[in-house]
């Protein structure tokens, strides 16, 4: 079996609501969706989700190899871009890549990822993650409550920018919550949104009201001191990793003892996330996945010895994508279809370079001018109805 070429797909996941975080909320309901195809000489494909900006630079790599071995064609696709570095853009085209080649490992042993990485069980324990901070609190309810009706126990709220505005929704969150435990797990994401002192007084005043099971990216994602004298003043776990690019970018955090939670992007790739965990377990520290459009790491977080929670962001998948999953009890049950069960319908999607969607000028993507150099809290701009779209400040 050889690779032979490539198609670049674009396609959209249409929430029926808007996301963000504290950084900014999306203007629209639906956010692009990148789709990549390998192909080889025996008619096997594989899909692979998430940017490949960089696919022309990187496939040469792998072009003309046996794409079921994967674990060495991820390391040849860093020896080729080693020069230029491998992060950003270039690390998301590996990925991208490396889930291909790991659906046609599996699908060409005509079994499900999960089975090919050598798990026992096709249930991974999940927790509800809406991105949900441009909704009404009534909105806020009405999404949790879906998420209850699938037995979710857990939960993670995202905020940092407004205590006043924050408590009440972690009080719905976790009332809603409750119908399955009688302590639901409750996280909060600050998406890298404050500075240390500031962390440090927002967590303890949450904590006067309630407990937290971990506090997520509350400092920049380098900041591997900073989290670690973190963890001294607040009770709730420091959780932290979904942007980082490499087991290199990890070390300085673990060998300060900075993080309790081991995070890891489903969009770097299934061979980035089972490297994480390993380092991470050797630790002795849990990890867990950061959702993407239809969860594909999903196969490998059930093969390793200490996933803890899969972060879920919805309950529906992008458009074209038909995905063997299903979301019970509170997680993801992941089906027999071989490889990583994603059929790709193209003729609901695009090729990549038509009719591309501009980048959103605000959103969760765009880091604000003033974040974490606020002294008092402001009125959020999400509670003036003439800013549900956001803004960048």
């Amino acid at each position: 079996m050889k690779i032979t070429g490539y198609r670049s797909l674009n396609t959209v996941h249409d929430w029926g609501r808007i996301t963000g975080d504290v950084n900014g909320v999306q203007p629209g309901h639906a956010t692009p969706v990148p789709v990549l195809i390998i192909e080889t000489d025996t008619g096997i494909e594989g899909v692979g989700l998430g940017s490949h900006a960089d696919i022309a630079r990187v496939f040469p790599a792998i072009e003309g190899d046996d794409p079921r071995s994967v674990v060495a064609l991820y390391d040849r696709m860093l020896d080729w871009v080693f020069k230029a570095g491998h992060s950003g853009s270039t690390f998301g085209t590996i990925g991208a890549v490396d889930m291909a080649l790991w659906d046609i490992k599996a699908k060409a042993a005509d079994e499900p990822l999960w089975r090919t990485l050598g798990a026992r069980e096709r249930f991974v324990p999940g927790y509800a993650s809406g991105l949900e901070y441009g909704l009404t609190e009534n909105e806020l309810s009405d999404l949790y409550g879906r998420f209850a009706d699938r037995g979710f126990k857990a939960g993670k709220l995202k905020g940092g920018r407004d205590l006043d505005r924050d408590l009440p929704r972690l009080e719905i969150m976790r009332d809603i919550l409750s119908r399955n435990s009688r302590r639901p797990a409750l996280m909060f994401d600050a998406n890298e949104s404050w500075n240390h002192a500031q962390a440090a007084r927002y967590v303890a005043a949450i904590e006067q009201r309630m407990d937290l099971t971990w506090v997520e990216e509350p400092l920049r994602r380098w900041d591997a001191a900073g989290m670690a004298a973190l963890r001294g003043k607040v009770r709730a776990a420091i959780a932290s990793g979904e942007n980082l690019t490499g087991l290199e970018q990890y070390r300085p955090l673990l060998d300060a003892n900075a993080v309790d939670i081991v995070q890891v992007g489903n969009v770097w790739g299934i061979t980035h996330f089972l490297r994480v965990a390993t380092l991470a377990h050797a630790h002795d520290l849990p990890v867990s996945p950061v959702a993407y459009n239809a969860n594909p790491v999903a196969h490998a977080a059930a093969a390793v010895p200490n996933h803890l929670a899969f972060e879920v962001q919805d309950l529906l998948f992008p458009v074209g994508l038909d995905v063997d999953q299903q979301f019970d009890d509170g997680g993801i049950v992941l089906g027999d279809r071989p490889g990583i069960g994603i059929v790709v319908d193209e003729s609901q999607m695009s090729p990549a370079g038509t009719a591309t969607p501009r980048p959103a000028a605000t959103g969760p993507h765009i880091r604000p001018e003033r974040a974490a150099l606020r002294l008092v809290a402001e009125p959020d701009v999400m509670d003036d109805p003439t800013h549900r779209g956001g803004r960048p400040s």
